[in-house]
């Protein structure tokens, strides 16, 4: 596992995006496996930035996002599709038909979760997964739970997913109560997984996700026992983890 640390958030977006652009280059049809929420705005801006000044080429990338709000159409401005359209796909030249996230209006959770397992299956897999992590160590919507979850679930999200998602809605009761997310076996099949996060908030959560036991009551803890992962955080969420020193 890699640590790196970046001097505040927009230092940390560009190591991520950094990551996220070598991999493109590398391997130009290359699947993504991609995170909404705040923390990877910053890196999506970086890599949007790189293409329109001919650094970047997305003609031939798949993408695989991990999750969506169960009930929202993907014309939902709180949608995860609506924010990935936003926030990357409207801007650079990916083919939007192979970018893939589940279907949220799909009311046969058993189906929309077989669904898109099989989406995922038949990209060939995930070069690269770009994670967030929740308060709580919730990756995707894989919240803590007695178990880890190896596909695609409907997820039930908790009072402090919630809480924390309120902000992008006008009130709380907008908040949808359910999702569709990427179960933990099948984050773990990806080759690399880069994990971004930022503030002073998620410092505690970071620690205890890397430095602590693995527990499925701390989902981000399995990725301890992945062979390649990659951690980008800024100097408030790295520090309660001892490093050298944090780019600037």
């Amino acid at each position: 596992m890699k640590f790196y640390c970046g001097e505040d958030y927009k230092a940390m977006s560009r190591i991520a995006a950094n990551i996220i652009s070598a991999q493109i280059i590398m391997k130009p049809d290359c699947v993504l496996g991609l995170a909404t929420g705040s923390s990877p705005e910053g890196t999506y801006a970086q890599l949007v930035e790189w293409y329109k000044k001919g650094d970047l080429d997305f003609s031939q990338v798949t993408s695989v996002n991990l999750d969506e709000y169960r009930g929202l159409s993907g014309d939902n401005d709180q949608s995860y599709r609506y924010f990935m359209n936003t926030h990357l796909f409207d801007h650079v030249n990916i083919d939007k038909s192979r970018t893939f996230v589940p279907n949220g209006l799909e009311p046969d959770s058993e189906k929309a979760c077989r669904e898109y397992d099989a989406v995922v299956e038949a990209t060939g897999g995930v070069d690269l997964q770009l994670l967030g992590i929740g308060h709580n160590g919730h990756i995707g919507f894989n919240e803590p739970a007695k178990e880890f979850c190896k596909n695609t679930q409907c997820v039930d999200l908790t009072e402090s997913t919630i809480e924390a998602n309120k902000r992008f809605f006008e009130k709380e009761e907008d908040v949808p109560r359910q999702a569709y997310t990427m179960g933990i076996g099948t984050i773990m099949r990806a080759k690399k997984i880069l994990l971004v996060a930022s503030g002073e908030g998620k410092a505690d959560i970071i620690a205890k996700a890397f430095t602590g036991p693995i527990t499925p009551e701390v989902p981000a803890s399995i990725l301890q026992l992945h062979n390649d992962v990659t951690v980008v955080c800024d100097k408030a969420a790295m520090s309660k983890i001892k490093l050298t020193h944090c780019a600037t």
